[in-house]
């Protein structure tokens, strides 16, 4: 028996031990058998595992004390072959793990313990295995484990504009979590020798976050799913397409969803409506310079604190903005092509629509102090999938994952968001730049 099967034999002895285990935490108390029988297991288990260990001592031991075979005579008599150097290894791509695991389930059709044989067999790593040999199942699917869900969470920060302008992340214990405020400062004043000390009294608010569903439908090429090996170069698609999805939809929730139908309420509906500024046609450079001067002097006034403060805008008005020449030719915002304008990063988002207003051709810039604004998100993923379902392109045509020889992969967040004070909010609205 190799060391796969006993690994192998080993999970089936776990599998039982849990059954036993569920029975009794249902409030059944076992039967004689049945304790026997769990103490044989225990003990079966416990015999398994230091089996196991002794198998990989013994492997690491073989590979220290190996030695070359005796070259043959036609060996010896050939010239020496060049050397060739070695090649590092080549770091292991983020998100990988959850990868592997995506591929595994789906080729398991969604049974955990098969997928755990198939990581193992398909060389996708001890943790991967174990991972799957614990997953916990839903109606909705089956919950990825915490370390791994947050090396994928963590990967979200360069796909989500909020994200990578500054938006700061809290655990949502149990689904909610309160963030106080100071609404109202204390009262201060100079007194003369009789005069009464004026009362101190400060207001504070509450930004309260509540777990929403945010549901991302991830097509995956069946080719991909039923290759054996592990090749960064299929983790990194993999990983890039599930990290996309969520990104993109994050952002357009963050941005400008208005919080009805169990949505989070974005930057737009934040902000309070004397912070909606009316931009300009644009149709000079100093227009232009004013506009942007008043979204920052907004925050300025109501004494934002300023810590990360960034703007974030449709491509079409990040690309009008980086053309702009002076009448000597030079360009006026230089700074873009480094991703900043005016001292502060800019980010660009097609979640920013370019077709609001009458004309169907206005969009909106904002300015905002990310150091203020939080994202609450449970540190948990949950997946499921379908070769049957069918899903809309982006073109908004219906297509059958069947057909198209995919597998339909559902990974479920769960998530919100909310500024600590709305003051650190600017929106320049009407904005028809480049339009």
């Amino acid at each position: 028996m190799n060391i796969n099967e006993l690994r192998r034999e080993r999970a089936a002895i776990n599998q039982r031990v849990q059954a036993l285990a569920q029975i009794e935490l249902g409030g059944t108390a076992l039967s004689v058998e049945q304790q026997a029988e769990f103490d044989q297991l225990s003990s079966k288990f416990t015999d398994l595992t230091a089996q196991i260990a002794r198998a990989e001592a013994a492997e690491r031991m073989a590979a220290t004390a190996a030695v070359p075979v005796d070259p043959t005579p036609a060996a010896v008599a050939a010239p020496a072959a060049a050397s060739v150097p070695s090649q590092p290894k080549a770091p292991e791509v983020k998100g990988a793990k959850m990868a592997r695991m995506v591929r595994a389930l789906a080729a398991a059709r969604g049974d955990a313990q098969l997928a755990s044989k198939l990581a193992i067999e398909r060389g996708f790593g001890e943790e991967v295995a174990m991972s799957l040999n614990t997953l916990s199942s839903s109606a909705g699917g089956v919950l990825v484990p915490e370390n791994l869900s947050s090396e994928v969470i963590e990967l979200l920060r360069p796909k989500s504009v909020v994200r990578k302008l500054g938006a700061r992340t809290l655990p949502l214990a149990n689904g909610n979590i309160t963030i106080p405020r100071l609404k109202g400062g204390a009262i201060v004043g100079y007194i003369g020798a009789d005069s009464d000390i004026p009362a101190t009294q400060q207001q504070f608010d509450d930004l309260q976050l509540t777990a929403k569903k945010l549901a991302a439908l991830v097509p995956i090429a069946n080719d991909l799913i039923k290759y054996s090996g592990a090749n960064p170069n299929v983790d990194q698609l993999v990983v890039n397409d599930l990290t996309s999805a969520i990104g993109a939809r994050e952002d357009k929730a963050f941005i400008r969803d208005d919080g009805t139908a169990n949505t989070p309420k974005g930057l737009r509906f934040w902000a309070l409506e004397s912070n909606v500024l009316k931009a300009s046609d644009g149709s000079t450079l100093q227009k232009i310079e004013t506009d942007l001067g008043k979204a920052i002097l907004a925050l300025e006034n109501a004494d934002a604190n300023l810590t990360q403060p960034g703007w974030i805008m449709a491509p079409r008005t990040f690309r009008f903005l980086e053309g702009l020449r002076d009448g000597n030719g030079n360009k006026v915002y230089p700074e873009l092509t480094n991703g900043m304008l005016k001292g502060y990063p800019v980010g660009k988002t097609t979640q920013v629509p370019i077709n609001l207003g009458e004309a169907g051709k206005e969009s909106e810039i904002y300015f905002t102090d990310f150091g203020d604004v939080f994202i609450g998100e449970a540190e948990t993923l949950e997946i499921d999938y379908s070769k049957e379902a069918t899903y809309k392109d982006a073109g908004g045509e219906v297509v059958s994952a069947f057909q198209r020889d995919q597998t339909l992969i559902r990974v479920i967040a769960k998530n919100d968001f909310g500024p600590r004070h709305v003051e650190s909010i600017a929106v320049l609205s009407g904005v028809t730049w480049g339009a």
